[in-house]
């Protein structure tokens, strides 16, 4: 048996009941094949895979807090500390009730890569907790992050780790957390990213997941003979990075005609309007029924199709494994030329496979949705200089750092004869930075 089948066999015995765990690290693995066993002996000898799956640590703690009824809830907090070898320990705090460990853990694995291929110092991690903030009260949102926070803030720190937000962990969720953190440390520091830019955040996170998705999407286009502008884009999601891609998509000519939430989904032929979909998700925090009242020429759809209107251009933006071999196939027999990942390993593996083997443009999450956690170093970096850099800057910065990710992964694949596969060359051009670091660092 190869190393990387062993390896692939060893994390699902030692992971049982975590699919999405042993889905990331055989997606993973499988692309970074030919690298691996060009060096097996070397690897194998210092136990590398082992070392690269296992997190350095992992946190599982209790979470109780007080509803506005006085009844006592518990949930459960997780922090999976998974690879320091690049710098401190990076990625966000996820607040969903499908929240578990493996959850965390494919996260963990992924943000890794992702880290390294932004080509800041940063290494990878994840946490959160299966609290729903969906139908809470600010003051039962605070009383559960102080109470998350209390634990938490024992193992994070500036230049240890230093968590950001990730589906239901926004503005106020992040702002509640610091203001413990800081209450409990006696400390100002850059804990977290993801904050208000009137104590430390950065102009363009909010922006950053979503409109470096579409920097990475249209490099990816232009340098295989394509343009953004007159496509028609297919966009599920609604949250941060759904919206902001979609506004993002726009001002390059593009022409967004749906998205989608939990119950279902939205279609506006003449294009979704950007303003009224804030107002629902951003300020209403309502769901996508009402957005025909904004536009009554819209379709509304009770769950799942997106990814059957015709279109160009897909970019999933929601959740993982949202985007199956069905929903591939519908897009292929569309005639869609593009696909770049918005959210978290939202592709089943049989997706990206018939993507591939269709000669799709695929751009897989860990490139693709790296604008966010690059855009939180920038935030690190202004809180350590105590500066704050203007939207242009800042901006600037994301673009600069998208078109080199595309590059990176492009250029990995050509070396190793797999051009325009760029799942294997972004796996490729993470591992490899990740590898001389730890090699460097010795057995830790």
């Amino acid at each position: 048996m190869s190393y990387v089948d062993e390896i692939i066999a060893l994390v699902e015995k030692q992971n049982p009941a975590e699919p999405e765990f042993h889905q990331a690290v055989k997606e993973v693995l499988e692309s970074l094949r030919v690298v691996i066993e060009a060096n097996e002996q070397v690897y194998r000898k210092d136990a590398l895979l082992e070392r690269i799956v296992n997190p350095e640590r992992q946190f599982k703690f209790r979470v109780p807090w007080v509803d506005d009824n006085g009844q006592v809830h518990v949930n459960t907090g997780y922090r999976v500390q998974f690879n320091s070898a690049i710098g401190p320990y990076k990625g966000g705090l996820r607040l969903h009730p499908s929240v578990n460990l493996g959850i965390i853990k494919f996260l963990g694995f992924e943000q890794i890569f992702k880290n390294s291929l932004t080509g800041l110092p940063i290494g990878g991690g994840k946490g959160g907790s299966d609290f729903d903030p969906k139908g809470k009260s600010d003051r039962e949102v605070m009383a559960f992050c102080q109470s998350f926070m209390t634990e938490l803030c024992k193992y994070i720190g500036a230049d240890t780790d230093v968590p950001a937000g990730d589906i239901g962990t926004g503005a106020r969720e992040i702002g509640y957390l610091f203001g413990q953190y800081k209450r409990i440390k006696g400390v100002y520091e850059g804990v977290l990213t993801g904050k208000g830019l009137t104590y430390g955040g950065s102009l363009v996170r909010t922006e950053a997941t979503g409109y470096g998705l579409l920097y990475l999407t249209k490099e990816m286009l232009k340098c295989n003979g394509h343009d953004i502008k007159g496509k028609t884009i297919l966009i599920s999601g609604s949250g941060n990075v759904a919206i902001y891609a979609a506004q993002k998509a726009k001002e390059l000519g593009g022409k967004v005609v749906t998205v989608s939430d939990s119950n279902g989904w939205v279609y506006d032929p003449e294009g979704i309007d950007i303003k009224a979909l804030k107002e629902i998700k951003e300020v209403k925090r309502e769901r996508l029924t009402s957005y025909k009242n904004y536009r009554p020429q819209s379709e509304y759809h009770e769950g799942k199709g997106v990814w059957t209107v015709k279109g160009d251009i897909a970019l999933p933006c929601a959740t993982q494994n949202e985007l199956d071999l069905e929903d591939a196939k519908a897009l292929v027999a569309n005639g869609v030329i593009a696909v770049a990942e918005g959210a978290n390993m939202p592709s089943t593996l049989e997706a990206t496979q018939y993507f591939l083997t269709h000669k799709v443009l695929f751009a897989p999450g860990k490139a693709a949705n790296a604008g966010g956690v690059a855009t939180s170093a920038l935030e690190m970096s202004q809180n350590s200089e105590r500066l704050s850099w203007t939207f242009q800057e800042v901006d600037s910065k994301l673009q600069h750092i998208m078109v080199n990710i595309f590059h990176s992964m492009d250029e990995a694949a050509k070396r190793y004869n797999a051009e325009g596969n760029y799942v294997v060359g972004a796996n490729i051009a993470g591992f490899e930075k990740i590898v001389e670091a730890m090699n460097a660092q010795g057995i830790v």
